[in-house]
């Protein structure tokens, strides 16, 4: 079994400036290893399990390890050694748990691609009519795509419990490691429900947010890495602050991002929320000023569009335009602005170790101001 241990990072400068490198490097080596043990259970299990790899190792901007490393290091875990070493594999431990959530997403959401390639359950699907399997091809796909979700799951896990992170270490991480499982999942759960027993309100919108996306996406992260390090109380506090705010705006921008974002630079179909029905923020806040200023004519089209899955490029940008006019992108705007500002706040009274406050107001700004 491959373990981090094995390759303790050095020159800490050299090896921070290229985190998102070595999370891919330790993933890679990981996940070859796992892929060795299923093609000895069978070479059709060896053949799927390539499938995820590729999946997980072909793209992504490894936020979550990124976080999860810059907790560890302004709690005073150190740039390099054995711990250090350790601490990789835990953070990228995280990247498995994002690649559960992205598979079982695209199939929930029935989304054709993913970073400008087929989904994993559209993968399987086409294997299905290429290898001219008997049965349904759709129902194929969906049951690959689970069982690969449910495999990233468990090998996260496993990666994390085979880290070499100390035993006292692992305790304090399962605190947070748990609840970001259970808040991702219920988060999931409560997108779901809620683009079939509707709830319009931008507060049930922002915590879907909340639980969905800014708790495993940001804060648990932080609160991993702070905990293996073992960071005291204060420090814990203002890291949970930072990244629960930070964690928002992330999916705030995501949100602008599924209706305005370029599809060359997304990597997901121009309007794709639209498409799928979401709720987020930035429709609950449009729908709650058309009520508000009693404009039915905006208020039909919005819920003419959302979840019509044969939505038109013309449908989408008179969407986006509504939208527009009713404020709610400046809304959105306003409230990732306000987010930002009082995590920044939450970080500069912190008194945290540098360089590592000063890479997380880099990682702030990185990620709730981006194209993609």
């Amino acid at each position: 079994m491959y373990s981090a241990t094995m390759r303790a990072p050095g020159g800490n400068a050299d090896f921070e400036a290229d985190l998102p490198g070595h999370v891919q490097r330790t993933l890679a080596a990981y996940l070859q290893s796992r892929r060795d043990e299923a093609a000895d259970l069978d070479p059709a299990v060896g053949a799927a399990v390539t499938q995820l790899n590729d999946f997980v190792l072909g793209g992504g901007k490894r936020i979550r390890p990124t976080f999860a490393w810059w907790g560890w290091r302004a709690s005073g875990g150190p740039a390099e050694g054995p711990e250090a070493a350790a601490m990789l594999q835990a953070a990228s431990a995280l990247e498995l748990i994002q690649a559960c959530a992205l598979v079982h997403d695209d199939l929930i959401d029935e989304s054709d691609t993913r970073r400008g390639k087929p989904t994993i359950h559209r993968r399987f699907q086409q294997q299905h009519r290429d290898s001219d399997y008997s049965g349904d091809d759709t129902q194929f796909g969906m049951a690959a795509a689970v069982l690969l979700g449910d495999l990233a799951l468990a090998w996260a896990d496993d990666m994390l419990h085979s880290s070499g992170i100390p035993a006292e270490a692992m305790l304090r991480a399962m605190r947070p490691w748990r609840a970001m499982r259970t808040e991702v999942l219920s988060g999931q759960y409560l997108d779901v429900l809620g683009q079939v027993d509707v709830d319009e309100s931008p507060a049930a919108a922002l915590k879907i947010c909340q639980l969905k996306a800014a708790s495993y996406t940001v804060q648990r992260p932080l609160e991993i890495g702070a905990e293996i390090a073992g960071a005291g109380p204060d420090a814990l506090a203002a890291l949970r602050r930072f990244g629960s705010d930070i964690g928002v705006a992330f999916q705030l921008r995501d949100d602008l991002l599924g209706v305005f974002g370029d599809p060359a630079v997304t990597g997901k179909p121009a309007g794709d929320d639209l498409r799928e029905g979401k709720r987020t923020v930035l429709i609950a806040e449009a729908v709650a000023t058309a009520r508000a200023q009693q404009d039915q004519a905006k208020l039909d089209l919005l819920h003419e569009v959302l979840g019509d899955p044969l939505l038109t490029e013309e449908r989408v940008a008179a969407a986006r335009e509504v939208l527009t006019e009713l404020g709610a992108v400046t809304a959105v705007e306003k409230r990732i602005t306000e987010l930002t500002g009082s995590a920044m706040l939450a970080l500069h009274t912190a008194g945290l170790d540098e360089p590592a406050a000063s890479r997380l107001a880099e990682l702030a700004i990185a990620v709730t101001d981006r194209s993609h």
